[in-house]
């Protein structure tokens, strides 16, 4: 059975996390909305699993793999939590913009 990243090769795989990863870090910069920062974040952590699990698989170690369902594991978690702070702040202010935040200070 040949493996799919010798054919592709580990390089593409990395070009393809770094344009991932500036994806995310351009959303997070010059996004006003929470929603698409939040999403933006999630792309940023997406790309480093999966620069995790491509070099795992070309050194055919499986604690890359590991680290990565622990991390999916700990994101959900994340998600559920940045949703919750997200809706409530929109019931409070019915706006996301993280311009509007600047008014929750004590």
């Amino acid at each position: 059975m040949n493996n799919i990243l010798v054919e592709i090769g580990i390089e593409n795989y990395i070009y393809l996390c770094v344009v991932l990863f500036c994806i995310g870090i351009f959303g997070v910069l010059y996004r006003r909305n929470a929603i698409i920062m939040f999403m933006s974040i999630e792309i940023m952590l997406n790309a480093v699993n999966l620069l995790f699990v491509a070099f795992s698989t070309f050194h055919q170690d499986a604690q890359g793999q590991v680290f990565v369902f622990f991390s999916m594991a700990v994101a959900a978690a994340e998600v559920a939590v940045g949703l919750a702070i997200l809706v409530s702040i929109y019931r409070n202010l019915s706006s996301i913009d993280i311009d509007n935040l600047k008014n929750l200070k004590g």
